[in-house]
């Protein structure tokens, strides 16, 4: 086993990385419902923008918890039980088009089942002469 859960992080800094560009074309799709339809009252832009916004900011968080569990191994349990929930919620903003959802599922479960390396023990030290 490794010191780090290095495979959890990477596949939830990836997820976050896809479920944060899912929110930015959420963005984009909502500005441009917004332009085309705004002049004729209906408002179907603005909950889509809505839903881009939570998507980066749920994007932004997974990358940040992807990160910390690579600088704090020891709290693997928290932040791989964040990363899930977060990627679950998701969900409502197209999950990162469902492959950032696949892989921050993946990773926080990883961090989750992530066992460090017992520390090696010293070898006993020899009885003194006598």
């Amino acid at each position: 086993m490794a010191e780090k859960p290095t495979g959890a992080a990477v596949l939830s800094i990836i997820g976050g990385v896809f479920i944060l560009l899912a929110g930015l074309v959420l963005m984009a799709i909502g500005a441009w419902l917004d332009f085309l339809l705004g002049v004729t009252g209906l408002t179907f832009g603005l909950p889509v923008t809505t839903l881009g916004i939570l998507g980066l900011v749920l994007g932004l968080v997974i990358i940040v918890l992807g990160v910390m569990l690579l600088m704090k191994p020891q709290m693997h349990m928290v932040f791989g039980v964040l990363i899930l929930v977060l990627s679950l919620v998701s969900i409502v903003s197209l999950g990162g088009f469902f492959i950032g959802l696949i892989l921050g599922l993946v990773g926080g479960i990883l961090g989750i089942v992530f066992k460090p390396t017992p520390p090696m023990m010293a070898a006993p030290m020899p009885p003194p002469p006598q």
